[in-house]
């Protein structure tokens, strides 16, 4: 067994970049690094976060081998892990997706609906060239992936690589949703045991219990009915995020099973959502003239002044620490829980088996091994097969072509549900990423 490891970060120009890097310093002695590539296609944008990490692994972790580069041959060979943050077509794209279905009526945002969609229409190519990149040069390597929207990309890979059992694909927003528990019972979210059950941004958690076996969700479910929800670090998160955790006591009022993922709220009330979203200002301006700003800004200070002390630029370190944590977890054979992306396989006995469902897993050397669920309610079992099907009929329409598919998955998708608007959504969208899609007959 390897003790010490080479990884590639993709995507080394994004703004959770820097939590990464240092949640690697915080677990270098629990995942020993020999070296770490950042890659990304926009060079310059990483440059600005590479200059910052020259100086954080000066200060915090010396013995390190580190580059930054935009060459695909030095970055993915004699790899171990690849941490996979895509994001195709840049904020100026994530922008287009959310302003081009709010003028016409519909939700946009930036992993849900329309806007999700064309996101992930975008990404399927650059993630398919990317593993192919990758084994070509690194046949053994994990390939890490949380590229949005992860659950169409999940899809998308397991159908192009199916029996590439070193793909794994996870998403944060348990982890924060984790998080946000624990803050709120003034416990500590690692020691917490969760049954979860859907699709990527699409889940409930039916349990969640402690070192004694205790079930804390009915304590969660009272807490939040008396008091409202909030992330962990809502200190420092923009108004967007708090109104999204927000909206998790509305869905337990109405459907008061199970503690739901926040991004169902633009399923279940995509009309609200609708009339709350501003078409002139997104999310992505936001989160252009907030989060990216702060962190370049901050990122240029460290470089100038050759020290991180007068800086803060990692916040939110949930991102970073899991996907370590998840690295660590394969590498050492640990069999920590994660929830994670698998095909079904009869783990939610009443589904489809190429679902590709979101479960409590244990990851080791091997990957995953995901818990079953049983069989679960008509209505939660109604919503997950109209959402997949929607993430299957789009992933299809990206590997044949098809328009007539593309619309299907638009027509299917509960924020949208009309035919007609879902064909003016598509028209506008296609137009919009002529540049990135394949085209649709």
């Amino acid at each position: 067994m390897k003790t010490s490891f080479n990884i590639v970060l993709v995507g080394g120009g994004s703004t959770w970049t820097p939590g990464l890097l240092k949640a690697l310093c915080k677990l270098k002695n629990r995942l020993p690094l020999n070296k770490l590539v950042m890659f990304d296609v926009d060079t310059q944008r990483q440059a600005v976060i590479g200059e910052y990490a020259k100086v954080l692994f000066r200060e915090e972790y010396p013995a390190l081998e580190f580059i930054y580069t935009g060459d695909e041959n030095i970055a993915f060979s004699e790899v171990d892990f690849v941490f996979c943050q895509m994001r195709t077509g840049g904020y100026a794209m994530r922008e287009q997706d959310e302003k081009i279905p709010l003028r016409l009526g519909v939700i946009g945002q930036e992993t849900c609906g329309a806007g999700g969609f064309a996101y992930g229409m975008r990404s399927i190519g650059d993630m398919i060239a990317l593993v192919e990149k990758v084994r070509s040069r690194s046949p053994q390597a994990w390939i890490l992936n949380y590229t949005n929207p992860a659950a169409i990309v999940a899809d998308a890979l397991n159908k192009r690589f199916p029996q590439d059992k070193r793909i794994l694909n996870i998403c944060d927003q348990p982890v924060n949703l984790l998080r946000s528990y624990g803050r709120l019972l003034q416990r500590d979210p690692a020691t917490f045991d969760p049954v979860y059950f859907g699709l990527n941004h699409f889940g409930w958690f039916t349990h969640l219990y402690d070192q004694n076996g205790h079930d804390l969700v009915p304590e969660l479910k009272a807490w939040i009915a008396e008091n409202g929800f909030k992330p962990a670090d809502a200190e420092q998160r923009d108004a967007s995020w708090l109104e999204t955790y927000a909206a998790v006591a509305d869905m337990l009022r109405d459907f008061p099973d199970y503690l739901p993922n926040t991004y169902l709220q633009y399923y279940l009330y995509p009309q609200y959502k609708f009339s709350k979203l501003d078409p002139n200002y997104t999310r992505a301006n936001e989160v252009m003239n907030g989060r990216e700003k702060r962190v370049f800004d901050e990122c240029r200070t460290a470089a100038a002044e050759g020290t991180t002390r007068n800086v803060q630029v990692v916040h939110n370190d949930a991102h970073g620490d899991m996907i370590v944590e998840l690295a660590e977890s394969i590498a050492f054979n640990l069999k920590k829980k994660f929830i994670v992306m698998v095909p079904n396989h009869g783990l939610v006995e009443n589904l489809d088996d190429d679902v590709m469902v979101e479960l409590a897993a244990e990851v080791g050397c091997n990957g995953p091994r995901p818990f079953g669920v049983g069989k679960i309610p008509v209505f939660y079992k109604g919503l997950i097969e109209q959402q997949f099907a929607y993430e299957r009929l789009t992933v299809e329409a990206w590997f044949e072509g098809s328009y007539t598919k593309a619309l299907q998955a638009l027509t299917l998708n509960r924020t949208i549900v009309d035919a007609k608007k879902a064909r003016q959504v598509l028209d506008a969208l296609i137009e919009a990423n002529k540049d990135y899609w394949p085209a649709l007959h």
